[in-house]
């Protein structure tokens, strides 16, 4: 039997602000490159696809991407801990 919910623990722990910034910033990255990929991939298969959803993805990652950096700029203590947790859910649908 195929299971149809569950759950990844992709991050769970505490970081100095620096680690913390390499590691959001490299996860908004990834997911940035997805999408660029995903656009290139659809336009060269089909060249008038749509690609307005991975666009604004695109967009919205990026204006994350500059908000962790711009938060975590603002915090001058050096010994700061910041905890993050993240968990994945993931379900299957029909």
């Amino acid at each position: 039997m195929v299971q149809t919910k569950t759950e990844i623990q992709l991050v769970d722990g505490t970081f100095t602000v620096s680690e913390a910034t390499d590691l959001l910033v490299a996860l908004l990255e990834e997911k940035i490159n997805f999408h660029k990929l995903h656009r290139l991939s659809l336009g060269e298969r089909y060249p008038d696809s749509d690609t307005d959803y991975d666009d604004n993805r695109i967009h919205q990652l990026m204006q994350e991407r500059t908000r962790v950096k711009k938060l975590y700029q603002e915090i001058d203590n050096p010994s700061a801990k910041i905890k993050i947790e993240g968990i994945l859910n993931i379900s299957l649908e029909d």
